[in-house]
This record gives C-alpha cells, structure tokens and sequence, in this order.
C-alpha cells in the first residue's frame, strides 16, 4: 500500500508572525489599509500582477474568502511589524489536500517596501508553515511569462523551474499569458531554510 500523501493538518486560518513581519487572516476589514497599501505605486496599473484597483478592493477580498470557503485558498494580509500597518497581500492557493500540494501567490506588497526583508520574511514563513506544519509533500509557484521581477524573486528563494504552461491564461487586460512554473519539495526545504536564514541576516546588516 502506497504511504499516504495528504497533509498532517489542513490548512486553516492561522496567524504566521517573525522576521520583522506577521501574516493575519485576511478580513473584509482590511479593505480599506489594502487599497492604501496598492496606491503606494498605482501598481494596480501593472498588467502582468493581480493588484485590485480602486473600488475594487472589497470584491478582490470576497473572491479570497469565496477561495477559503471552497477549501482552495487560504489568504493573508502583511502587516509590518515596526508600525503595524498593511503592506500587502499573499496566500496559499490551488490546495490538493490528496497529494499536499499547495502554491504560494496572489503576493504584492506596497511599493516602498518592495525589495526590503518582507519578501524573504514571508516566504520563510508560509513555507515553514507549509512544510513543518501542514506537511506539505510539495510548494508550487506560478508566475507571468513578462513578470521578471517575480520570476527571479521566486528562483532567489530556492524553488526550481518545472517549465512553461503556454497559452494559460487571461491576463486582465485580455491579452493571455505564458505561465513560468516553480516547485519546492518538502525534502529540500531544510537546505532551503538555511539558505533564507543567510538571506534574513544580510537583511539584518
């Protein structure tokens, strides 16, 4: 009989905390800050991202939640810890409780604190989380074929580049979209974890 492959704990609502950042369930509440956040750098503008733009906010969230009540997502808002404000979003997504697999995305953060430590302190967190508590077997990414910033963000963490998805999906300016493919096995997170803890002190220096 085959071992089993599903996860030790289904993912839930939970709140990740560490490396200067915390991760909160995302809440209707925090429409308001997250439309604040994604105005530092209009980045609702960037064709290749997911980032709501004004007014929209409050459906970007209820789509989240509609994804969290289907078992599929798992959504998050970033707050720095230093003044305690919203900076951004991410989540778990494309949840295979069967085979333990779940992505990481959905991820943009206000636009000055992009390229700071709150990617890497996210991304330390939600893998940790992944991996030694859910029990996740595998992590997945998936980003826009023209989003070199994110692909390079994602390779900079350890994942490994399965491939291109062509022809994937519609970008929201109706153009469709190549999709660049990462993974992570929970056999290589340890090397991983110590590589992001060099990533954390340089941060630090």
């Amino acid at each position: 009989m085959a071992a089993t492959q599903e996860f030790h704990q289904r993912p839930a609502p939970v709140t990740l905390e560490g490396y200067g950042v915390k991760l909160v369930p995302l809440q209707l509440e925090h429409a308001p800050s997250l439309e604040k956040a994604a105005a530092d750098g209009n980045l609702w503008q960037l064709r290749i991202t997911s980032v709501p733009a004004p007014g929209t906010t409050t459906a970007y969230i209820e789509a989240a939640l509609k994804g969290l009540q289907d078992g599929i997502m798992l959504p998050f808002a970033v707050i720095e810890q230093g003044g305690g404000s919203i900076i951004g979003t991410t989540r778990y997504h494309d949840i295979v409780p069967p085979i333990a697999r779940l992505e990481i995305g959905y991820t943009w953060y206000a636009k000055s604190w992009q390229h700071t430590h709150v990617n890497t302190a996210c991304k330390r967190l939600l893998l940790a989380h992944a991996f030694e508590s859910l029990g996740a077997q595998v992590v997945g990414w998936r980003t826009d074929n023209f989003n070199y910033a994110s692909q390079h963000a994602i390779e900079r963490l350890g994942a490994h580049k399965d491939g291109i998805l062509r022809h994937h999906k519609l970008r929201r300016d109706g153009t469709v979209r190549d999709s660049v493919m990462y993974s992570m096995l929970a056999s290589e997170w340890p090397e991983v974890d110590r590589h992001l803890e060099s990533l954390s002190l340089r941060h630090a220096d």
